[in-house]
């Protein structure tokens, strides 16, 4: 699993994820994006809506009829109803996806300056697992920066 940490110093994560989920689906993969903030989630779909010019990425809020047909799934838990291998953690707390489903292939964690030290200690303790790739990326001006 690779995890991908993202410190969100510029933007707030409505504004990150549609170039992630744009990439997830570049790569053939599905996306499940996941917060505890419902008002977080309602600006996340609008934004993969209307954030990427010419297209606009096709989504719905987990608990529908439709769920295992949505290319990304927005929701409050790690359950991914439409197979995602992929999972956005937008509100930057780590979870892990239930036992009985697949494991997924890749995490990105957006967090804000003032969860920091959280995201320290989500680096520190995913670094004991085994199998566990992780990538630090900064904002810097409007560029992402791979940190050390």
């Amino acid at each position: 699993m690779r995890v991908d940490f993202y410190q969100l110093s510029r933007d707030p994560a409505e504004l990150v994820l549609p170039r992630l989920a744009q990439g997830t689906l570049a790569a053939g993969e599905r996306l499940l994006v996941v917060s505890e903030d419902a008002e977080q989630l309602g600006r996340i779909s609008e934004a993969l809506w209307t954030r990427v010019p010419l297209s606009f990425l096709a989504h719905g809020m987990a608990g529908g009829e439709h769920d295992a047909r949505q290319p990304i799934l927005l929701g409050h838990a790690p359950e991914p109803a439409n197979g995602a291998r992929y999972l956005a953690l937008a509100d930057g707390v780590w979870r892990d996806m239930p036992e009985g489903t697949d494991a997924a292939a890749r995490v990105f964690l957006l967090f804000p300056p003032e969860r920091i030290d959280d995201a320290r200690g989500c680096w520190r303790m995913l670094g004991k697992r085994e199998g566990v790739e992780r990538k630090y990326w900064r904002q810097e001006g409007g560029k992402w920066i791979e940190g050390p």
